[in-house]
């Protein structure tokens, strides 16, 4: 399939519009138009109604295999020209909130580095279609293993910590004076989903709140306030003004932190890297 028809495609269905994914992509409405036409007589599919403009199921299929592959091809130029090209002079690290721990304010230097603040699950993304030169993320894991990472490009993935994990509880909560919590504990409980931040702990867990921030003081206000249970790193949840860290002690888990890097990092890049992962985990 030509990129430039699917991207046209992806743009038309996300914005439920010819027209204003032809403003957003630089074409005519008439290009769009017949790009949707060529692809669809590529693939001998209909894949967009037209009033209204919406995926039809062979188009809402496609769309589930477009975002990878697009990505993946952003990431492929991303990469050629990271070779081609000088290294940078400044560094653009790419971290999600939680993983702006005391390892990264020792690391960075007194100048030349740029912090941009994103999801986790935006960081790897961010880094292999050359956003950022470095990222960090972070989430739950099992002692020593690695996080679940979506598989854009070719990544260097270094460990940079581990953490205790607890669980932010309201000080009312019958059990906030527990010495350690198990999640089949907390089997019925409400979680607070914070994508910007962290999700619930199980794919299963029932939601209580959506929140679309990236401040973890909210985030632990709301827990304290009692609007949902959150899994946080115990350096985060000890400086909440209210509510009380619980460890977890079952499953086994901690918050890690790991480094992403498209190949070897060189020049500023490099020597942020190396500050980063001196004396971590693998």
């Amino acid at each position: 399939m030509d990129p430039h028809l699917l991207r046209s495609f992806v743009a038309v269905a996300r914005l439920s519009s010819f027209s204003a994914a032809a403003r957003e992509l630089g074409y005519t409405q008439s290009a769009v138009s017949q790009h949707i036409a060529a692809l669809e007589a590529d693939l001998r599919a209909e894949l967009l109604t037209r009033r209204p403009v919406a995926p039809t199921p062979a188009g809402t299929r496609l769309l589930e295999h477009a975002g990878p592959l697009l990505l993946r091809l952003d990431a492929a130029r991303a990469d050629v020209l990271r070779l081609a090209a000088a290294p940078p002079g400044r560094v653009t690290l790419a971290v999600s909130p939680l993983a702006m721990g005391p390892r990264l304010l020792a690391a960075l230097p007194a100048t030349g580095v740029t912090l941009r603040v994103l999801p986790p699950a935006e960081v790897p993304a961010a880094v292999a279609t050359g956003g950022c030169d470095l990222g960090l993320v972070d989430g739950p894991a099992a002692p020593s293993d690695p996080l679940r990472l979506p598989d854009v490009a070719p990544l260097t993935v270094t460990g940079v910590g581990e953490e205790e994990i607890v669980v932010l509880l309201p000080a009312r909560h019958p059990f906030a004076h527990r010495a350690s919590l198990r999640l089949d504990d907390l089997a019925d409980a409400r979680w607070l989903d914070a994508p910007g931040l962290c999700s619930p702990p199980l794919a299963a867990a029932r939601s209580a709140l959506r929140y679309d921030g990236t401040d973890l003081h909210g985030l632990c206000a709301l827990a304290a306030a009692g609007h949902g249970l959150v899994l946080l790193p115990r350096r985060v949840a000890e400086t909440a003004v209210a509510g009380v860290a619980v460890p977890l002690s079952a499953p086994r888990l901690v918050h890690r932190t790991e480094l992403l890097s498209p190949g070897s990092p060189t020049g500023a890049a490099a020597a942020l890297a190396a500050r980063l992962t001196a004396g971590s985990p693998a």
